[in-house]
């Protein structure tokens, strides 16, 4: 830290938020919304994480099972509304019968959270990467990011860790849980886009048939790791996104264990998934129906990281939380999505929650022991592996960083920290801003 000491503030805000993924971008909006000053920092050229860099399908709006309910709202409902503004989008089946997804175009969504974010007030830092904190006991004060023009410090009063791998809660020093260290972690997947496919074609095979395929293909010699991924339409005609390769994830040493956090790991697993995507690529044009003429698109922008570091915090979700759709005093979201399980193997367990039902998401995950004002939302929450694997799908990460950022304003407007933060108060903010808290009778509330 003392190589930081004389850097001066290029901003002093009320709220940081570091990730501008559909937790990040969802927590500034939720914050300035409130009125507050709100900077949003993000290592890429684009907002959206995940959901613009390696996916293009929403899920967990919906329950799986004979009848769909949607459990989010709120300004994820913002979201879908600009981008239905932009662009046409798709609601679609899971492959798996884990609820209806909304496909889009993530070009298009990265405008879509770009125009929300800046429409609500907060302002925007690109290529910008937290190296370091500043912490006066048991607060944050200031971030060291990485810019174009080296080292600067940002100043604030309430942060918000929306980065997926815990990055800001790690170097505040909290309790964390790093995947692996319990349980087989989550795999790696790199994910691509095929064009010129011919649809009429393609549909003349099933699921079922489909995976018959990847295993014959794999018996012939076809080196596919997963042999029940996927692929689907989207918003563009021609054109399939796929969800297929498998990377191992994590490994083992001497020294503990290594996993995506790792930049060595890290960069090996990159390669490695382009490496699978071309072979996939090539099962795809020599033994699937529509494929014949089909050519790579694109590639995901990085490899899709499923789970890395998770705060322990004042709550961890359980698996029996979720599969018994335990409901909370201090729930901010709802989650209805199965436990989907891609472990190292080359297929995924899922394990659904009672038809119908959903598990709340409490309050107390998104808070980060140690420290008064670091709030964390989206899959970095505090939950066990097998809860995560039911609770990080997208629409549930826009709902836990709307509580997240309302949480923070709140704290702002009130002078108080997060855990002198009633409830009562965030509740009616969310409720007043048509978050989705609760099942009655059945329904969605």
């Amino acid at each position: 830290m003392g190589i930081y000491r004389d850097l001066q503030p290029i901003a002093k805000v009320d709220v940081v938020v570091v990730g501008s993924g559909s937790a990040g971008s969802t927590a500034a909006i939720a914050a300035a919304r409130q009125g507050v000053n709100v900077l949003l920092l993000e290592r890429y050229g684009f907002l959206g994480g995940t959901s613009t860099g390696v996916l293009d399908t929403f899920y967990g709006f919906y329950t799986p099972g004979a009848e769909a309910h949607k459990v989010v709202g709120g300004i994820a409902d913002d979201v879908i509304a600009r981008l239905k503004h932009l662009d046409r989008i798709i609601e679609r089946p899971n492959t798996y019968g884990a609820g209806l997804g909304i496909t889009y175009h993530p070009d298009y969504l990265k405008c879509a959270w770009e125009q929300l974010v800046q429409e609500s007030g907060a302002q925007i830092l690109l290529n910008c990467w937290v190296q370091d904190v500043k912490l006066i006991e048991n607060r944050l004060t200031s971030l060291i990011v990485a810019t174009k023009q080296g080292l600067a410090c940002i100043e604030g009063k309430v942060f918000v860790d929306a980065t997926g791998d815990a990055d800001l809660s790690y170097w505040s020093d909290v309790p964390l849980e790093l995947a692996g260290d319990r349980h087989d972690a989550q795999s790696l997947t790199t994910t691509f886009r095929m064009c010129n496919v011919d649809i009429k074609a393609r549909r003349t095979i099933d699921k079922a048939r489909f995976h018959e395929l990847m295993k014959e293909a794999a018996y012939h010699g076809y080196e596919l790791p997963r042999r029940e991924g996927s692929d689907h339409i989207t918003t563009v005609d021609g054109v399939l996104a796929t969800n297929m390769t498998r990377v191992r994830s994590f490994e083992k040493r001497a020294a503990g264990v290594v996993n995506a956090t790792d930049p060595a790991f890290l960069s090996a697993a990159e390669i490695e998934g382009r490496r699978q995507a071309l072979e996939y690529i090539r099962f795809l044009r020599d033994c699937v129906p529509g494929y014949e003429q089909a050519k790579l698109a694109a590639f995901g922008t990085q490899i899709g990281v499923r789970e890395t570091r998770r705060i322990i915090g004042d709550y961890v979700l359980t698996r029996e939380d979720v599969l018994s759709a335990r409901q909370f005093d201090d729930q901010i979201g709802l989650c209805g999505a199965p436990i989907e399980e891609h472990g190292p193997g080359d297929t995924t367990k899922w394990e659904y929650l009672p038809d119908g039902e959903c598990v709340g998401i409490p309050y107390r995950t998104l808070l980060a022991q140690k420290l008064e004002n670091l709030f964390v939302a989206g899959r970095c929450f505090s939950a066990t592996h097998d809860a995560h694997a039911s609770v990080r799908s997208m629409a549930q990460c826009m709902a836990m960083g709307q509580a997240a950022g309302s949480a923070a304003a709140l704290c702002v407007r009130n002078n108080i920290d997060s855990r002198s933060l009633p409830f009562a108060l965030l509740r009616d903010r969310l409720l007043s801003s048509h978050a989705i808290l609760e099942l009655k009778a059945g329904r969605i509330a």
